[in-house]
């Protein structure tokens, strides 16, 4: 096994480094060997995919799993060669296994059948039914962790659009740092027993701060 920034994977292909960088930076179109480069580039470009997404996606948009492939590769295309590809390494975090490399096409149209299709667009007029939307949708995409890097951001990306569908601000996420961060992670392993409650309250919180931020 092999460490990648937070995550642990299997030593293939896909998960090589960028020669240079001493294990810190994976193997990218840009040949960057700066962790700090690296990292500032996706944010930069995590910045700029919002504003299209924002823009492309209407508020009578139904999600679908190709709509998560292009969110990706938009976002990290100019990074990466597998941006927008379901991931190729098993990942690990802390000795929790997200979903096998057999499993994730299947899981991603199931994901899609009943999860995006019943959650998007994301229009319910009560406050509860969007944030269960928001929970349900974000716990199983990440659960499925479909890409080699960058799943948090973009599910937090995908919940982002789906609350604009629902009238609310763009989403203030800035809760979840530092140590309420476990709560974050032990809300994701709960969707394991299709419990949603802690990932509720972590975006009831999330909707609270972005509608006080908004006043």
């Amino acid at each position: 096994m092999k460490k990648s920034g937070r995550y642990e994977t299997t030593d293939l292909i896909e998960a090589q480094f960028q020669p240079g960088s001493r294990g810190r930076v994976l193997k990218n179109l840009q040949a960057i060997t700066s962790k700090r480069e690296i990292e500032r580039i996706e944010t930069c470009e995590l910045l700029r995919t919002a504003e299209v997404m924002i823009d492309r996606y209407t508020r009578k948009h139904v999600f679908t799993a190709e709509d998560i492939c292009a969110m990706h590769r938009e976002w990290l295309g100019a990074l990466y060669a597998w941006a927008g590809c379901y991931r190729q390494v098993h990942l690990a975090k802390a000795g929790f296994s997200f979903a096998s490399l057999a499993f994730i096409p299947g899981l991603i149209a199931d994901f899609e059948k009943h999860i995006l299709q019943r959650f998007t667009p994301c229009v319910f007029d009560d406050r509860a039914c969007v944030i269960e939307a928001l929970a349900v949708v974000h716990t199983e995409l990440l659960l499925i962790h479909p890409f080699r890097e960058g799943n948090g951001r973009l599910a937090r990306l995908l919940a982002a659009c789906m609350a604009l569908q629902a009238g609310l601000p763009l989403l203030d996420f800035s809760g979840i740092k530092g140590a309420r961060r476990e709560d974050y992670f032990a809300a994701v392993r709960a969707g394991l027993d299709r419990n949603y409650e802690p990932m509720r309250q972590v975006f009831s919180a999330v909707v609270l701060r972005s509608l006080h931020n908004e006043r």
